[in-house]
């Protein structure tokens, strides 16, 4: 009996809350069929709170926000005219088939495995789990680049660690989810959510001007935190919970002493290591001189710049064209057609997610066009206007709210557009600035993106884990997933806390007070 065949292939039982979470998971169907359910009640519910004048009145523009019956000629009309534009036009669907086609070059060559293998075997191990995470929350400069690159090299690492590459992929994936909105540099959502609270704040003080570094000195020491704390919770839950997956142990003893490097893939990582710097000489001198053609054209920045905006096709070379010089070198690729079955052989893998990404496209759009996604998160910030709640306690229950709204409305920057207006004049009436009310904003916007089943990316997640073990449901994902938003949130409230009372500027030139 093989070894694979000897390993049990049902994953081992969580206890408690988790366990009854997981079960309650495992049996819900198929993901494909989970959202078309919700899709359905969606839908009737929109023609329910239609029916029975369901609105609500935006705190920004002033005008009623009334939830649209679906069910009717409009909607019919709508549903129909765009479900094939909805489909094709989804942002999260161009960047994972581009960005994975790079990537499938870089793996399948063998460099991605190579350049792993041996990070995997130079650091420690104290060191490589933080590092993993920290690299999650930096991603987010590139937009979600970071969900779509992270977790599968992360599921590299751990298995040439000797841990099961499920460990790997739910690390990478709630480092890259939960820790969202942290970065040691300044991305593009600290310059959206900036103007709204800008635009906000001059209705009733014009000389408030919150920049796009107004966060950062606090961002900087979250990202630190969310690499001590999902190493934590990776070395004491996760690792062990996964170890008795199927296919655990042949990672474990995939290398009983450190492997040698041949040398052919000696040269190979030569000359794929001179690719690399060369790309990344000619992007510098893209981006680097004040006149670059991939800076801003109007203010000459990098934030927001063509460089940011095309950052997954740039991440697609910077995969591919090295993967292709080792390829050349070792032999893995003798013809240029073969780096194209390379790409199609990554695009079989996502088959899964396409088809799924048909029916999700859908539930948001239709969410989106019922206006019941805006009426939840008006009804939702004006709850927490009435508690008459402040200090610590308000701050919890606002990061609270913010984190449950989130499990249902992806979009960052639409829910800051509707309780920026309600909280930064009524936080300011208690002398707080906008900057950190728009910091607490983010801590509980970001930390519960990795425990929705409705994150765009959540579907992608369950189609790597089920590579590696087909029995793995969603119940047990969202299971190993629960205790790093638990962990990491209960760490980013203390490390806030700390921060409020030690009265420590949060950005460059902010502070907890106007």
């Amino acid at each position: 009996m093989s070894q694979k065949e000897s390993h049990s292939t049902h994953p081992p039982k969580s206890s408690g809350l988790l366990r009854w979470i997981e079960e309650l998971g495992n049996k819900l169907p198929h993901p494909f069929w989970m959202f078309v359910w919700i899709t359905i009640f969606i839908v009737l519910l929109s023609a329910v709170a239609a029916f029975f004048g369901l609105s609500a009145i935006d705190p920004g523009s002033g005008r009623e926000v009334v939830a649209q019956n679906l069910i009717s000629g409009e909607g019919l009309r709508r549903f129909l005219e765009e479900m094939v534009t909805n489909f094709a036009h989804f942002a999260p669907f161009g960047l994972v088939l581009v960005m994975l086609m790079g990537v499938a070059v870089a793996e399948r060559s063998g460099l991605l495995t190579i350049v792993l293998r041996t990070m995997a075997f130079a650091v420690p191990r104290k060191i490589v789990l933080p590092v993993i995470f920290i690299i999650g929350a930096c991603g987010n400069i590139g937009s979600d680049a970071g969900v779509v690159i992270v977790p599968p090299i992360a599921a590299l690492i751990f298995m040439q660690m000797g841990l099961h590459p499920i460990a790997g992929l739910i690390a990478g994936y709630a480092g890259a989810t939960a820790g969202f909105t942290a970065n040691f540099f300044i991305a593009g959502t600290d310059v959206l959510l900036a103007g709204i609270s800008t635009e906000v704040a001059s209705h009733f003080d014009d000389t408030i001007e919150v920049s796009a570094t107004a966060n950062w000195y606090f961002m900087i020491a979250s990202t630190l935190m969310l690499g001590i704390g999902g190493a934590f919770v990776a070395s004491r839950y996760t690792i062990p919970k996964c170890a008795g997956f199927a296919i655990g142990e042949e990672g474990v003893e995939a290398f009983k002493e450190t492997p040698k490097l041949s040398a052919a893939e000696k040269k190979g990582l030569k000359y794929a290591g001179l690719a690399t710097l060369l790309f990344i000489a000619l992007i510098a001198i893209l981006v680097i001189p004040s006149n670059a053609p991939l800076r801003n054209p109007e203010t000459g920045g990098i934030v927001p710049s063509p460089f940011l905006r095309g950052l997954v096709p740039i991440l697609f070379f910077f995969f591919a064209i090295p993967g292709y010089v080792y390829g050349k070198i070792t032999g893995t690729i003798t013809k240029p057609d073969d780096a194209l079955r390379f790409m199609e052989a990554g695009m079989k893998d996502l088959s899964g997610y396409i088809v799924l990404m048909l029916v999700v496209a859908q539930f948001i759009n239709l969410f989106s066009w019922s206006r019941l996604d805006t009426i939840l998160a008006i009804n939702g910030a004006e709850f927490l206007q009435a508690s008459g709640l402040t200090g610590p306690v308000m701050f919890t229950l606002f990061m609270i709210i913010v984190a449950f709204l989130n499990i249902f409305i992806g979009s960052g920057s639409a829910k800051w557009a509707i309780f920026a207006p309600i909280f930064i004049p009524m936080l300011a009436q208690l002398g707080y600035s906008p900057a950190f009310i728009q910091l607490m904003y983010r801590v509980g916007d970001s930390i519960t993106n990795c425990v929705s089943p409705l994150y765009i990316y959540f579907p992608l997640l369950i189609g790597w884990v089920r590579k590696y073990d087909k029995n793995v449901g969603i119940g047990t994902i969202l299971s190993l997933l629960i205790p790093y938003a638990v962990v990491l949130f209960v760490m980013w409230v203390i490390l806030l806390f700390i921060w409020y009372w030690v009265g420590l500027p949060i950005g460059v030139g902010e502070g907890i007070y106007l």
